[in-house]
């Protein structure tokens, strides 16, 4: 009896520790799928994209920022989905976005003495928008220098015509300078070079004599592009000419005759005097300068007294300059006698009144004369004297 009965307390102790297990199982389960679900939680928020973070320069509050300055706007995390730099006026300055949008750099000069206001915004991966802002302010150059060009816009010219650059303060960064002076032509691109003559002009001529029919376009873009410490271009300059019929007289002092040629036919030959000694005309490549009806030549311009026997003051026809000291085509009926035979003149070149009206007629600024046969020779600058020098020594100018 004892022994039957001692058995149902273990039956019943065994079957207790199987519901316990069954429970510590369930349990068990319990924990699993609790824990499994925070786990879930914390992948989602692992997962979860950064915000774009958006970098602008200059940054917010610069101030005399310089000219030639560019605007950046870069993002991390994210890609730019939209960038404005403003002037109060509201007037945009352009810009260029990378093809993978995490960048933008302005296009060009900044205006002097000016505040921009830039905003720039940006996604991230998710979608979520940042945005960022900035104003800074460009400074107020202490001097600023302009320029003027020939040939002028619209005007026909010479074969021999360089493009000539005057610039109104004198210029210590002669490469930023030449990097903001770009020359194009049509309809095909002419070789070239810049040489500087002074440090307020530089002149830009072909490797050889201009195509006749060239089409020539020179962008000067100095805004902003600082041409000695403190001194900083004021505007952008554009003009366009063309190249005329290839006009080239020959002079030849010994023989007294110029030999006229249009696109490389004879077209007149014409008596004509030169220097006479003390006087000589100097030889060299000339190109004409200047066009004018009359010009008065008064000597004393050149120092010469009144009371001097060489002394002249008097008003010629159909002059056209070849050098600044002086020396011209002219109208001289007073010498027509020594034309053809003689050289008599104070350096210009005279002939004929009929002669020198046809010449006058059918030349124009740029055109080239050749001077031979004289002891004396033409010095450089003295003209538009880019020819008399190669161009392999044009070049290292």
């Amino acid at each position: 009896m004892v022994g039957r009965g001692s058995t149902r307390p273990v039956s019943r102790l065994a079957a207790g520790i199987v519901v316990v297990a069954a429970l510590a199982a369930c349990q068990g389960d319990g924990t699993t799928a609790a824990s499994s679900g925070g786990d879930v939680g914390a992948q989602a928020t692992a997962t979860a994209s950064p915000a774009a973070s958006i970098s602008l320069s200059p940054v917010d509050g610069s101030t005399n920022v310089r000219l030639d300055r560019r605007v950046t706007v870069a993002v991390a995390e994210g890609t730019l989905s939209a960038v404005t730099v403003t002037l109060p006026d509201g007037k945009a300055l352009t810009g260029t976005m990378s093809d993978d949008k995490t960048s933008w750099t302005s296009a060009g000069p900044l205006r002097a003495d000016s505040e921009y206001a830039v905003t720039a915004s940006a996604v991230n991966r998710d979608g979520e928008t940042a945005t960022s802002h900035a104003t800074f302010s460009t400074l107020k150059p202490k001097q600023t220098a302009s320029i003027t060009v020939l040939p002028q816009d619209g005007w026909t010219v010479g074969v021999g015509m360089p493009i000539i650059v005057n610039f109104t303060r004198s210029v210590q960064d002669r490469a930023a300078a030449e990097k903001a002076l770009t020359v194009t032509t049509t309809p095909t691109q002419v070789e070239g070079d810049w040489r500087w003559f002074s440090s307020r002009q530089v002149q830009w001529r072909p490797k050889t004599y201009w195509p006749s029919g060239t089409r020539v376009h020179l962008s000067a873009a100095l805004s902003g592009v600082e041409l000695a410490p403190d001194v900083w271009g004021k505007r952008n300059v554009t003009t366009d000419f063309s190249i005329g019929s290839a006009m080239i007289s020959t002079v030849d002092v010994r023989k007294h005759t110029l030999t006229v040629r249009k696109d490389g036919k004879v077209i007149r030959v014409i008596p004509v005097t030169t220097g006479k000694a003390g006087y000589l005309t100097r030889n060299g490549i000339k190109v004409i300068i200047s066009r004018e009806t009359t010009h008065r030549m008064d000597a004393a311009s050149l120092g010469t007294d009144k009371d001097d026997p060489e002394y002249y003051n008097i008003v010629v026809k159909y002059a056209m300059r070849l050098t600044w000291s002086g020396e011209f085509f002219h109208a001289a009926p007073w010498s027509v006698g020594s034309q053809g035979r003689a050289n008599v003149s104070h350096g210009c070149t005279g002939m004929s009144t009929a002669n020198a009206q046809w010449l006058f007629n059918h030349s124009k600024v740029g055109d080239v004369a050749i001077y031979t046969g004289s002891k004396r020779a033409l010095e450089w600058g003295n003209g538009y004297t880019a020819w008399d020098m190669s161009y392999a020594e044009w070049t290292k100018g």
